[in-house]
């Protein structure tokens, strides 16, 4: 396989203490790799040194073979927050649209072609018949999902998620962990949650990162593995009836 995000000892900081440390990652083309860790742990500044928001202190970043900043037109991003305020006047269709800028002509308007897509994206992720609603009359799953389909609008050969599913209750989460499998067929996908034991059921590798990163297959997460990542003990809950 062949990689297509690598990041090579890698150090970060704010300012202050270290954030991330001496960090190597391989992000395979075709990998639906989690992201987990403590609060504060440093997963979402290693989500944005690779989207190019951030440079590290040390170490290299390369996305396809090119600086971040250049490989960043092949990444569709998901963010945790919308980085809009929820009362701008805009719809859905015109949000999804905004994932053509910047692969489409720079003038004269939306193409035939990019509205295609922007229909193509809205039908995969179920907000077809909302296209007309404006953000502010959304769900907090409603807007993930147009969220999602602003950043497959781009046709991008990754998918970045910083925590798609915070907010949401569990039917969605798993409504959409189950759209991001089928897209995995095509996409390579990179997702940040603080649940380790939900996700371990769709990724087929957990990067666990808290200032240092370790990474494992889902098979071998354990109880462990958890205590060492989390600092704490585990307890199971059981759920029976």
């Amino acid at each position: 396989m062949t990689a297509v995000i690598r990041v090579r000892d890698v150090t970060f900081s704010y300012g202050g203490p270290l954030v991330l440390e001496h960090v190597d990652l391989d992000v395979e083309e075709g990998e639906f790799l989690g992201v987990v860790g403590p609060n504060a742990g440093g997963k979402t500044t290693l989500l944005r040194l690779m989207l190019g928001f951030l440079g590290p202190a040390a170490g290299t970043v390369a996305v396809d073979g090119r600086d971040p900043g250049e490989g960043s037109r092949i990444i569709g991003y998901v963010p945790q927050y919308p980085p809009f305020a929820r009362d701008f006047p805009i719809t859905v269709e015109q949000t999804v649209l905004l994932g053509r800028l910047g692969t489409s002509r720079a003038l004269g308007g939306y193409s035939r072609r990019d509205r295609d897509i922007a229909r193509g994206v809205m039908e995969k992720t179920e907000t077809s018949s909302i296209c007309g609603r404006r953000l502010n009359t959304l769900s907090g799953g409603q807007l993930q999902r147009v969220l999602l389909a602003r950043a497959l609008a781009s046709e991008p050969r990754i998918l970045m998620l910083d925590e798609p599913t915070a907010n949401i209750d569990v039917r969605m989460e798993s409504d959409i962990f189950e759209l991001l499998r089928q897209l995995n067929e095509r996409v390579t996908i990179i997702v940040v949650s603080h649940d380790i034991g939900f996700i371990s059921r769709y990724v087929g590798r957990v990067a666990c990162v808290n200032r240092t990163l370790i990474c494992h297959s889902t098979r071998a997460i354990d109880g462990a593995v958890i205590r060492e990542l989390y600092g704490g003990d585990v307890h199971m809950v059981e759920h029976t009836g």
